[in-house]
Order: C-alpha cells, then sequence, then structure tokens
C-alpha cells in the first residue's frame, strides 16, 4: 500500500470516530437530561406531582343523603306535608356523542332549550361531562331513553316536593339554595334542618386515565345517612279547617291578615297553626312578597287590645287583692299623667263586679286591678306568663314581643298594659297564656314536633314540658267561670256553640304607626282567644284579623270565626253536649256562622297532589328497570 494510500484510509477512520464520539457525547447528554429529569419529578417535585396525580387518577365523590320527610297526623295515620320527590339529571359525555347537531336536534324540544347552545354544550370533543338540564320529570326522561342517543344519560336527582301545595306553607316552609347548598329556608324545614338533611358520605377509588372505575382497585368509602323523619303534633283535618275558616273570614271581613292557632292546653302540642295570606312553597320563587315566608304565629308581634284582660284579672285574683265578686265604681275614664283613658264605649257604668269587668270589657276595670296589684307585681306575673320571652316553640322565627315598658314601673305604662295597649306579643305567647289559665296555672312549652323518626330505626319522642307554676288551680277555675259569663253574657256571645260552655274574650286593639308615635287612624286588629268545654278544656284557640275593614269590634268578626271552629272542634272530638239547648239556638247559630267552616264532610279535604307512598312505587319501577 502505497504512503497516500493509507494517508486517505487514516483520514476516513478518525473522521468515524468522531462521528460515532458526537453521537456517544449525545446519548449521554440525554440520558443525563432524562435522569436529572425524573430526579426533579421523583424526587425534588415528589409531594406536588403525587397530589396532582391523585386528582387526576381519584375520584373523591360526596355521597349525598335523602332527606327526611315531614308528616301531620291523619286519623291513625300521617298525611305527608314534605316528601321526596325524585326527578332526573340529563347529562352528556360529549367524547361519545356521534352526532352533536342530530343529537340536539332531537332532544331540544323536550328539555325545552335552545337547539344552538344545547349543541355547543355536547360538541366539546374533549369533554367529559357536560349537564344538560336539572330536574326533569319522568315523562321526558322516558322521551330521551327511547332515542337510545349515544353519550347522553341519566341520573337521579331528588327534589323536595310539598303534596299538600299551600298547606301548613308558613309553618313547614321549603327547601331552596343558599347558592353553595340546598338547605331548608324558613319554618320547620330551616329550624330542624340539620336532623332532617342528614350527613354525607364519602367515596375515594382509583380511575383510569380513560376515567373508568378500576375494579379491582381499592376503594373507601363512608355512607351517607339519611336524614330523620318528622312527625308533627298538628292533625291534618284541623289544620285544613282552621286554614278554610281563616281565609273565609279575610275573605269576609276584608281584612289584610289573619292567623289562628289551636293548643292542646294540657301539654302545649300544636294542634294548627294557621295564617293567611300564604304561598305554596312548590312555586316560592314565584313569589314576590318574600314577608310570606315569615309564620306570623310565632313572627309577627302586635298590640292585642282587651282580650288581655284575662291575663290582668287572673294575676289580681291570683294575688287576692281582688275577687270574681269584688265592686269598684266606674266613671268612665281614668286621669294619669296627662292622660285620659276612657271606657271603649265611654260610658260610666257605675258600681261593677270584676265578673262584669270581663263581660263589658272595661279599661277602667282592668286599670283597677293594676292598681292594686301595683306596677312591680303586675310586671313579675307578666313575666311569668311568658310574655317579653320566646316561648321557645320549636320553629324558625320567633320573636319575643316587648314588655319592656313595665319595667320601668310607672304607673301609665301599667295602665295601659292592663287592657293590652303599650305591651307587644306574638299569637303564640298569647294563646299559650290562655293555655295557662285552662289547664289549671301551669306554663308549658308548646310544641309542634311530636317525635323524630330516625333511619336506623330510633326515635325521640317528646313529652309535655312545664316551665312554671303561674297561678293556682282555684284562679284558674275562677277565670273559666268568668270567661263563660262573656260568651253567654258579654261582648263573646257569637263565640258561643249551642250546647256548650265556651270561655273566651273579645279585643279590639289599635294599630301602632311604623314611623312615629301614636296610633293609625282607622285601622285595628280583632282578637278572640279562649277554650271548651270550659271545665274540661280539650283546646284552646286565638283568631286573630288584621285591620278588617267592614266591622269595628272583634264580637262581630274574630269571636263568629272562632265559634264556628270551635263547633268543629267538639265535633271532631266527639265530645257531648252538656247543656240544654233548642232547635232556635241551633238555627240561629247557623243563620250567623258559616256552616261550611263546620259542616263540610272530611272527604272535601285535600288529599296529596302526590302522596310519598305512590312516590315510593314509582322509584323502586324505575329501578327495577
Amino acid at each position: 500500500m502505497t504512503k497516500s494510500k493509507f494517508s486517505k484510509h487514516k483520514r476516513s477512520s478518525l473522521k468515524t470516530n468522531f462521528r460515532i464520539y458526537i453521537l456517544i457525547f449525545f446519548i449521554l447528554t440525554a440520558v443525563a437530561m432524562i435522569l436529572f429529569r425524573l430526579y426533579t419529578l421523583q424526587v425534588l417535585a415528589h409531594s406536588y406531582y403525587r397530589e396532582l396525580a391523585s386528582d387526576q387518577h381519584k375520584i373523591f365523590e360526596d355521597l349525598i343523603p335523602k332527606r327526611g320527610e315531614i308528616f301531620v297526623r291523619d286519623g291513625d295515620s300521617y298525611y305527608p306535608v314534605a316528601v321526596n320527590k325524585e326527578l332526573n339529571l340529563v347529562f352528556a359525555v360529549p367524547r361519545e356523542v356521534e352526532n352533536p347537531r342530530e343529537t340536539a336536534r332531537q332532544i331540544a324540544p323536550i328539555l325545552e332549550l335552545d337547539e344552538r347552545e344545547l349543541e355547543e354544550k355536547i360538541d366539546n370533543r374533549g369533554g367529559w361531562y357536560a349537564v344538560l338540564k336539572h330536574k326533569v320529570d319522568e315523562d321526558k326522561a322516558s322521551q330521551i331513553r327511547e332515542k337510545k342517543l349515544k353519550g347522553i344519560y341519566m341520573s337521579p336527582e331528588d327534589e323536595r316536593f310539598y303534596p299538600g301545595g299551600n298547606f301548613a306553607s308558613q309553618l313547614v316552609g321549603f327547601v331552596g339554595s343558599d347558592g353553595n347548598k340546598v338547605k331548608g329556608r324558613y319554618g320547620l324545614e330551616a329550624y330542624w334542618n340539620k336532623e332532617l338533611e342528614g350527613s354525607e358520605g364519602r367515596l375515594e377509588q382509583e380511575r383510569d386515565t380513560g376515567g373508568r372505575w378500576i375494579s379491582i382497585s381499592e376503594k373507601v368509602m363512608s355512607p351517607a345517612e339519611d336524614g330523620a323523619d318528622l312527625y308533627l303534633t298538628v292533625d291534618h283535618t284541623i289544620q285544613y279547617r282552621a286554614e278554610m275558616a281563616i281565609k273565609k273570614a279575610l275573605e269576609k271581613f276584608k281584612a289584610d291578615s289573619g292567623s289562628i292557632v289551636i293548643l292542646e292546653p294540657q301539654t302545649g302540642a300544636v294542634l294548627a297553626m294557621a295564617s293567611a295570606p300564604d304561598f305554596n312553597p312548590n312555586d316560592f320563587s314565584g313569589v314576590e312578597d318574600m314577608s310570606l315566608f315569615a309564620n306570623p304565629v310565632v313572627n309577627h308581634i302586635y298590640e292585642c287590645g282587651s282580650v288581655f284582660k284575662p291575663i290582668t284579672m287572673s294575676a289580681g285574683i291570683d294575688a287576692k287583692v281582688v275577687t270574681p265578686d269584688t265592686t269598684y265604681t266606674d266613671t268612665g275614664a281614668v286621669n294619669e299623667a296627662g292622660y285620659t283613658i276612657k271606657n271603649s264605649d265611654g260610658k260610666a257604668n257605675g258600681v261593677q263586679t270584676m265578673m262584669q269587668v270581663l263581660e263589658k270589657s272595661l279599661n277602667t276595670g282592668a286599670i283597677f286591678v293594676g292598681k292594686l296589684l301595683g306596677n312591680l307585681r303586675f310586671y313579675e306575673y307578666m313575666k311569668n306568663f311568658g310574655f317579653g320571652e320566646k316561648t321557645e316553640i320549636d320553629t324558625l322565627g320567633e320573636v319575643p314581643g316587648s314588655i319592656s315598658g313595665l319595667a320601668e314601673l310607672k304607673n301609665i305604662n301599667t295602665f295601659t298594659a292592663t287592657f293590652g295597649q303599650g305591651i307587644s306579643m306574638t299569637p303564640i305567647q298569647l294563646v299559650n297564656a290562655f293555655a295557662t289559665i285552662a289547664n289549671g296555672g301551669k306554663l308549658i312549652k308548646p310544641h309542634l314536633v311530636e317525635k323524630i323518626v330516625y333511619k336506623n330505626g330510633s326515635e325521640i319522642v317528646f313529652q309535655p314540658e312545664k316551665k312554671r307554676g303561674v297561678i293556682s288551680k282555684e284562679t284558674s277555675l275562677d277565670l273559666a267561670r268568668m270567661l263563660v259569663s262573656v260568651v253567654k253574657n258579654g261582648h263573646g256571645k257569637r263565640a258561643g256553640v249551642p250546647g256548650y260552655l265556651i270561655a273566651g274574650k273579645t279585643g279590639t286593639a289599635q294599630i301602632p304607626k311604623k314611623d312615629g308615635p301614636g296610633y293609625e287612624e282607622g285601622a285595628h286588629v280583632g282578637s278572640f282567644a279562649g277554650f271548651a268545654p270550659a271545665y274540661d278544656p280539650k283546646f284552646v284557640m286565638l283568631v286573630k284579623l288584621d285591620n278588617p275593614r267592614n266591622v269595628e269590634w272583634a264580637e262581630s268578626s274574630a269571636a263568629p270565626t272562632f265559634g264556628e271552629m270551635a263547633k268543629f272542634m267538639l265535633d271532631y272530638f266527639g265530645v257531648e253536649p252538656t247543656e240544654e239547648y233548642t232547635q232556635r239556638d241551633v238555627d240561629l247559630f247557623n243563620a250567623t256562622h258559616d256552616v261550611s267552616i263546620y259542616q263540610a264532610p272530611r272527604e272535601e279535604q285535600p288529599t296529596p297532589q302526590q302522596p310519598a307512598e305512590e312516590e315510593k312505587k314509582k322509584d323502586k319501577k324505575k329501578k327495577k328497570k
């Protein structure tokens, strides 16, 4: 080999080796970079990517409990007033949809959605999940299922449903969203929300890169605990009749609003709590006046007027400063601190007994008792009756009212309070004070819930709760006798029922101005509170009418409404008449009262729009499918 050939071969060999070295260098560099990157990912950023991987490969799904339901008494069974109605959530998995335009065209009319907007939701090829519509009823869901469209799915979705519509709406309340979570709003739904909503469960399980559950992976699950059911003391039939009565009274007397509340005096159990106007909780979003959501029986305060005089009289008799036969001289007016307080009829009646004070509703007689009691003792009795404090009834929104003026121990404040002006109270406070008179002198805590039943079968049954003794049994019997006389001989005649002894008292009160001192011109509140039968009371009831326009006195509005409901209640409880009466008495009663309230057959009561049992049957059929 010549020298030139050898040199040429050597140069070629060196060139080849150089290329190999360059290649090795790049390989080593790439390996080093990969190792560095792995070190960075697996060591330096280990915790960050571990959490990211957990988010990508695991699903943490809250398991939603079923909300407990609410029932009222209905004979030997129960009537559902708040239940769960199963609807459907319609959603799409966009990457599974074969023809977004055609799919949108077929389901948009069923869901009542805009076709173009629906297509945009579906035509998102990278999307895993797109909600199309919440709370779709079963008829529409079935129409969509029949089309067998790929990528379109449905899952169960509960909605709160109120079978009776407006029935007991302000008492029960409703369920709504606070922006983050669905929960009870107003009434029992809100007050007992914790018990009703139960507790959420939790599920943790691996999934693959396609988002599918890995069946062999570890699963950690704590199941949801469904909410408890509430069983109320409220009687379906009595509540229905009370609602009928108050709505008819508003229409008849052209009143702004009104309430009827009925208690068992011995136990404090609420049998009915009806107010009007009301609302339909199935369509609460359509209510323009949000004040309708509040329960006036516990949330609205008022100056009750002369219906308060029995409370004053019971304090005077219990303190032994007067008896039913004690007399005083009625001059028709009392002057105090620059004020002149007159009787409502403007008359001076001369010598009068305490019995006549209640029969004729004499303001001066109530002041006479207040003077004998003294400011401090009168104030203490009013506190013992529960005025100025909440009754602690088990529902949302109760306010305490106010007797703060009495704490000043001024004569003028005591004098006006003796006949129910200058102090404020809720209807539940007033009817509970009358229950204290009716039951022998015990202040009982009123309650709406009879029992709470949990899904594991355990239950809490609520017992009557005595708060304190207020007056003696002898005093309560004296007051019962005096209030019977009011109905027989006084302003409460139209509250009477032929054949029965009814105890009660009227009250017509002025309405304080909202924007300053004094009272509204020509506006008033009519009330009647009482119990029956007088000496073995099965119920105590308050009827309250706000600003009736075509009658002036409660004896012509609240009293006959009380009589209509009392007649129904006595018949409903099967109480036999104890007093003699004639057919003429019955005819007169029927001529002056709305007979539809107490004579309407039981079958006319509303049945649930969709009873709970019927709902459960449908749910079972759906699950089988």
